[in-house]
């Protein structure tokens, strides 16, 4: 594809005009169909020169749609693109969730608004699906939320909400392991989700923490004895553990799990070792803090709610311990900036708008995932002719699109020294292009274009 795209009516398309068509004349429909359909709508295009594995990506809404289309356009990498705008899932029943959580590709996913409005025989109504995080896991047999940010790695066992408190609804499903309180969990994924987190803290050396609760809820218990039947014959040192063994006391249900779980699942285990501690998940918020202050390495395993809490404070962390920093330099009378001091002393967080997010499958490559919360009201910006409001706000800022693409193309083609050395080479040029005053999207796509020779064209 030559030329440059027409990012302003792909946005006005989007907004009050037949998206699908404008795509359908930019790219072309691909063969490929995912695992169990033969009626998928899959575009594909880029450039496969070197052999390099597309990246499947979800086309959603918004800038997470146009930022997208801009940065592939630019690096003219070869890709997969699934139609995931709200009102396409809506209208068709969430069907591409299920299209894009089946293709066998490393993926790359953007969340966008949860609460997104939708046209439905002419009244606004909340999206089905919402944000489709929930669905789309479900889809595509994702286990855990894989969130690695300076020193700290936290593993979040999803899809589950561990926070059933009535025991008369509590059951495990002996046919399928789902364990059913308010919520249906899937034992047999959080088997998956414990077992790759031993053998993170096995391959790093880095401290394990299990931040569970399984004296107040009931699907933890189950977690943490999952967590015990994995640590069995194994070299592994638990440091710290629960006065009470939750594989014994729930040996019943968690056999239920494990004779549906593959049966070479512990193979090689009984090699793995390192350092485990079992604490109650609150305490992890206090740890936390330490093992950043002290830049302790640790990877830190907690459930669905309790891990989104963990992420958190992973992000927000950052940018209050600096603040206090800098109210103890002042208070001292200390003329030093914090945040070039933070950087000296070798922290690496900003403020969780960097953090990889990676979401991992029974079966299938990884999904690379991030937010872009305000990424709708840019658009809209733009689209009202004033990206800055007078001067007001910022420009949009694309660069986390080519932080991800750079991530998910290495990972989606393990050994290619060429493309990881290309990649690199573009991010810099992006570095480039953006320092100093941001330039505003549409001129800052003009020049990428004119700075980025496409992959394969030289």
């Amino acid at each position: 594809m030559t030329g440059n795209l027409d990012l302003l009516k792909i946005a006005q398309d989007e907004q009050s005009g037949d998206l699908f068509k404008t795509l359908d004349g930019i790219y072309s429909r691909s063969k490929i169909q995912p695992t169990g359909f033969s009626d998928a709508i899959i575009w594909e295009g880029g450039n496969a020169h070197g052999g390099v594995k597309p990246v499947a990506h979800a086309f959603t809404d918004m800038f997470a749609l146009n930022g997208t289309l801009m940065a592939l356009d630019v690096l003219g990498l070869p890709f997969l693109g699934v139609p995931m705008m709200a009102q396409f899932r809506h209208d068709t029943k969430l069907v591409s969730l299920e299209w894009f959580g089946k293709l066998d590709y490393t993926a790359l996913k953007w969340s966008t608004a949860g609460d997104f409005m939708v046209n439905e025989n002419g009244k606004k109504v909340v999206v089905a699906g919402k944000s489709a995080n929930a669905p789309l896991r479900t889809a595509a047999g994702v286990y855990c939320n894989v969130r690695p940010y300076g020193t700290i790695t936290s593993i979040r066992f999803m899809p589950g909400l561990p926070y059933s408190q009535d025991k008369k609804k509590f059951i495990i499903d002996h046919k399928t392991g789902n364990i059913h309180s308010e919520m249906n969990t899937p034992g047999v994924r959080m088997a998956y989700a414990a077992r790759l987190f031993l053998k993170m803290v096995h391959e790093t050396g880095q401290i394990g923490r299990v931040a569970t609760k399984p004296t107040q809820a009931q699907e933890d218990a189950i977690n943490a004895g999952i967590m015990r039947w994995l640590l069995k014959d194994t070299k592994f040192k638990l440091k710290r553990q629960y006065t009470v063994d939750a594989y014994e006391e729930h040996k019943e249900n968690i056999d239920a799990i494990v004779a549906l779980l593959p049966k070479d699942f512990k193979a090689g285990m009984e090699n793995w070792g390192g350092d485990v501690y079992e604490h109650i998940s609150d305490t992890n918020f206090g740890l936390l803090l330490h093992d950043m202050i002290r830049q302790r390495k640790a990877i830190v395993y907690a459930t669905d709610l309790d891990g989104d809490r963990l992420t958190d404070l992973m992000a927000d962390a950052p940018d209050v311990l600096r603040d206090w920093g800098q109210l103890v330099l002042d208070q001292a009378k200390v003329k030093v900036d914090m945040g070039q001091m933070w950087k000296d002393m070798g922290f690496t967080m900003t403020n969780g708008k960097d953090m990889t997010s990676i979401m991992y499958r029974t079966e299938g490559a990884p999904i690379y995932e991030q937010t872009l919360g305000s990424a709708d009201a840019m658009l809209l910006r733009l689209l009202d002719g004033d990206e800055t409001v007078g001067g007001e706000k910022q420009p949009y800022d694309p660069r986390i699109h080519f932080v991800l693409i750079n991530e998910a193309y290495k990972a989606a083609n393990p050994g290619n020294a060429e493309l990881a050395k290309w990649l690199d080479e573009q991010l810099a040029i992006f570095d480039q292009v953006y320092s100093g005053k941001r330039p505003r999207y549409l001129d800052g796509y003009a020049k990428l274009k004119a700075a980025i020779k496409p992959w394969g064209s030289h």
